[in-house]
């Protein structure tokens, strides 16, 4: 811009100055104008039209000059624009893969309002060039910058040796407890047992066993399919043998899965909870166990490898397929350092499992309605073999815009292993070790409903019921049963209530009340109280 004000200037001083010189000689001339042009007349006339030519070819050139430094003007002010866009994408597409990632770190600067071509082209004229050169200079730093802040969001937060993207994740949780009566496990009790013959009846109780650990890992695409990976362990993988050990819990594995998702199908291989019993009740009191196992909820982790396909009927409903094989695992105790087969093992093939779902869109949520499937053949030696199975139901029902209730049943027989049965999988007529007892798959069915209301998205209160009920005849002809296990347990229920709130949404809080009332075959019940309180912070 001051160039072009130079040339103006200059522009100026050469018509002055020609008008100037140019004006003596009019003024002689009209004083001689009755005279005849003498021949210094002639030659001063001739010279003043040389000296006009060559200021119009300057002013021609001058005017040549003005009109590409408007065109190289307007020129810098549309790659300034470009520019700007350019960084305000990079910008948008940073906070985008920030949310994804759902990563906690401080934002970038807002982007300055972009101003319309107009206002930016008056502001230019009052800028020297070399002001607009810094300018886009500046831009374009800012735009390395944010690059090199996309790839350092997108890696160095949790590195891994791929130089894929990792998140960690999971939860501290300290849970407290009184409980009134005696249970099986103290910090996540399923069974209600006999009174203590020392006479005790109560206890108060604090744990972080059940806190958790979570590492997630995402891979490059494979066949058109997202690749990623998992692992959730616990501390509630024991006692070490030392004074207080009650509060060291050991690193306990989960669950652990390979995933490659493609848009209507995915494959799943690794250990993982049973994809045909895919609800659990809600709680902060039992997380190392699904609550209400043992009193109606069939759970396990168990190593699988299953495939999910999605049908989409309508803009609001669908339906899902899955279908997989498991190993059959029937809640034996493992020896200490080293593995032997289980009774489903030994058979020699996988156990199979089926679910068909129906999802549909209803006040914003999702009604779900799914028929399940389970079998797998058992091995308990002397050629005693038996057939374990259980058919299931579950559904998802939204209730009003506050409401909702969620359940499973099932009926099934040898299920013990999954917690069916309330733990018990088979009739003996005699010692197991003998070739002569028969052994036989015992027979059971359970279910448990939730009924939630939740009036905030930070608050919930949660009314749950679960009951397991092995069939009594069945018990009452094979006694020797009890031998096996201990005892008879013929029905086992357990209703609990609680509220969680979240201060914040990292922060948990909750308070829990669990009633436990366990039957032995033609004999009372046990019964046991807990009131819980729990504390999370969920990273």
């Amino acid at each position: 811009m001051q160039r072009s004000r130079r040339l103006q200037m200059l522009l100026r001083v050469v018509v002055t100055v020609s008008l100037l010189s140019f004006s003596p000689l009019v003024a002689k001339c009209q004083n001689t104008t009755t005279d005849p042009p003498s021949s210094e007349l002639a030659s001063q006339l001739k010279s003043l039209m040389a000296s006009v030519n060559q200021l119009q070819s300057q002013v021609q050139a001058l005017s040549s000059q003005m009109t590409d430094m408007r065109a190289a003007q307007q020129q810098a002010l549309l790659e300034a624009e470009q520019l700007r866009a350019e960084l305000n994408r990079t910008r948008e597409q940073l906070a985008s893969k920030t949310a994804s990632a759902n990563q906690a770190y401080e934002p970038l600067p807002a982007p300055p309002p972009s101003s319309s071509s107009a206002s930016v082209a008056a502001n230019s004229q009052q800028l020297p060039e070399a002001s607009l050169q810094e300018r886009i200079s500046k831009l374009e730093d800012e735009e390395s910058l944010l690059n090199d802040k996309i790839i350092e969001q997108s890696q160095t937060k949790v590195e891994s040796g791929s130089k894929y993207r990792v998140r960690l994740s999971g939860i501290v949780l300290l849970n407290t407890a009184v409980t009134r009566g005696n249970v099986d496990n103290l910090d996540f009790p399923q069974i209600a047992t006999p009174p203590d013959a020392s006479g005790s009846s109560g206890s108060f109780s604090g744990s972080l066993r059940q806190s958790q650990i979570g590492i997630e890992a995402f891979g490059p695409d494979i066949a058109g399919a997202r690749t990623s990976a998992n692992l959730k362990f616990d501390f509630a993988g024991g006692f070490p043998n030392t004074p207080n050990g009650a509060a060291f819990g050991i690193l306990r594995l989960r669950t652990g899965t390979i995933r490659l998702d493609w848009s209507d199908t995915s494959l799943v291989a690794g250990q993982d909870s049973l994809f045909f019993a895919p609800l659990t009740p809600t709680t902060l009191s039992s997380l190392a166990i699904p609550a209400l196992s043992y009193s109606g909820n069939l759970w396990s982790w168990t190593p699988q490898i299953r495939i999910e396909h999605r049908v989409t009927l309508s803009d609001n409903a669908k339906l899902l397929f899955q279908a997989g094989i498991l190993d059959s695992l029937t809640g034996d105790v493992p020896r200490q350092n080293y593995r032997l087969p289980t009774f489903g093992e030994r058979t020699g093939q996988p156990a199979y499992a089926t679910r068909v779902a129906y999802v549909r869109r209803a006040i914003g949520r999702d009604l779900i309605f799914g028929i399940g499937g389970y079998y797998g053949r058992q091995n308990w030696g002397f050629g005693r073999n038996i057939d374990g199975w259980a058919g299931l139901t579950d559904v998802t029902v939204p209730l009003g815009e506050f409401f909702s209730l969620t359940g499973e049943f099932y009926r099934g027989r040898a299920v013990g292993g999954l917690g069916g049965g309330v733990g018990q999988s088979i009739l003996i007529s005699g010692p197991i070790g003998k070739a002569g007892t028969d052994v036989y798959g015992l027979d059971s069915l359970g279910g448990w409903m939730q009924l939630k209301f939740k009036p905030k998205a930070n608050f919930e209160v949660n009314f749950a019921y679960g009951q397991d009920n092995p069939f009594a005849s069945k018990l009452r002809s094979f006694p020797a049963s009890a031998n096996y296990y201990g005892s008879s347990l013929s029905r086992n229920l357990s209703p609990f209530v609680n509220f969680i709130y979240r201060v914040r949404s990292d922060v948990l809080f909750s308070v829990e009340y669990r009633r436990l009332q366990t039957y032995t075959l033609d004999s009372n019940a046990n019964v046991a109280n807990q009131v819980g309180l729990s504390l999370g912070y969920a990273f």
